[in-house]
């Protein structure tokens, strides 16, 4: 059985709202919050999950085509066999099905976002595949699926739960949050053959349970965030070389819960600079009750330089749980899992001074509640993303958001 997002290596929440309860947070939520008139103005309502042919409780975000007019995600659950959907998305707010999981061979419950390469989307099935360990897939736009690995459960790695990166060559790159030689997760390549090469496997001491994927520079060398495990217990930030021996693993960061924060689930996103940026969930105020942060590492000679930029309004697990996404002009936006009124919000942090604005705050009601998302931007400046529940039919919603 695949952990889900909220099941992380510390004494933390195990498992996402059951539908009833959610309901009722629903009904609360309309009760006590009212969203702002400008809100209003901003947000507008894409699409609302059904829970049917259209998927259910969307996990993360959308990639989109090169010409930034269409938009592809998935589902967690939901479809015809409630393993989840890849779909395509236009900017207009047509959903269309582009492949139904059946959660057995092909994989299921997917809850990373896609990488769009060519006519195909590549992404990660953390349940299914040939040994009920999770998958690596392929699906062409035409909707045609084909499973490139299929995990075995264990020094190969299981549960993989983060976006893909590919090298100039089609090579794939991903984590594990689980499995390897240690049980603490994996980072892995698939080669353009379908084989896997296991980079690094998590041992004592180190990173654990990543439920970010990665992120390659030019040299081919990956990077990622742990959500547990390192010198404190609450997560890491992560190299992993080619050398000429083979791939070295080095920890970058060691979170401690302070005003650094901790339990990191995003994963990590280079500048125009070279510098990586990365978000938490959790911490930021020097202690367990902020809602995360969001970070800097500059390279600096020997290492990489840590530096905390913001931090986000909230109290334990409920900060930013995918990679944030700058605009041209350098501005950063994230979304959260519950900061805000409780329900989850979407923010901006401006360029050079890095001063928090929230651009929408969910209700809980038929915007949405629980945003477990990346955002996207089209080329007329707007945001879109998905929150995991609510909506009028409970199953989530894909939201645009206009800065």
């Amino acid at each position: 059985m695949a952990k889900d997002l909220l099941d992380t290596c510390h004494s933390q929440p195990t498992a996402f709202p059951s539908k009833g309860w959610m309901l009722m947070a629903i009904a609360l939520a309309v009760g006590a919050m009212v969203a702002s008139p400008l809100q209003a103005q901003t947000f507008k309502l894409m699409h609302t999950f059904t829970g049917g042919t259209d998927g259910a409780n969307p996990a993360a975000g959308f990639v989109m085509n090169p010409a930034k007019t269409m938009m592809y995600g998935t589902t967690n659950g939901g479809g015809a066999n409630g393993a989840g959907v890849v779909y395509k998305l236009s900017l207009t707010g047509k959903l269309t099905p582009l492949y139904t999981f059946t959660g057995g061979a092909d994989g299921g419950n997917p809850q990373s976002s896609l990488i769009f390469k060519g006519s195909f989307l590549y992404g990660t099935a953390t349940s299914g595949g040939a040994n009920g360990q999770g998958a690596v897939y392929r699906v062409e736009t035409t909707g045609k699926q084909t499973v490139l690995y299929s995990f075995q459960g264990g020094t190969d790695g299981s549960d993989p739960q983060g976006r893909l990166a590919m090298d100039a060559a089609g090579n794939l790159y991903g984590t594990t949050y689980s499995g390897g030689a240690f049980g603490n997760g994996t980072v892995f390549e698939i080669t353009t053959k379908g084989k896997e090469i296991i980079l690094h496997s998590f041992g004592t001491g180190e990173g654990a349970c990543p439920v970010a994927g990665v992120t390659l520079d030019s040299a081919g060398n990956v990077y990622g965030t742990t959500s547990a495990g390192g010198a404190y217990g609450y997560g890491t930030v992560f190299e992993v070389a080619k050398t000429e021996s083979g791939w070295t693993e080095s920890t970058l960061h060691d979170f401690e819960l302070t005003t650094d924060g901790g339990v990191p689930y995003a994963g990590l996103v280079f500048d125009a600079s070279g510098n990586m940026w990365g978000a938490t969930t959790d911490g930021g105020d020097g202690g367990s009750n902020g809602g995360g942060t969001v970070f800097e590492l500059s390279p600096v000679v020997g290492g990489w330089s840590f530096n905390t930029i913001a931090v986000v309004p909230g109290s334990g697990i409920s900060g930013t749980f995918r990679d944030v996404l700058f605009d041209a002009s350098g501005n950063l936006y994230a979304t959260t899992h519950c900061d805000g009124n409780g329900a989850g919000s979407v923010y901006e942090l401006a360029n050079g001074t890095w001063s928090y604005s929230v651009l929408y705050n969910f209700t809980g009601g038929n915007d949405g509640l629980y945003s477990f998302s990346n955002l996207v931007m089209d080329a007329k400046g707007n945001l879109y993303g998905t929150t995991r529940y609510a909506g009028a039919n409970g199953d989530g919603t894909a939201f645009k958001v206009t800065p």
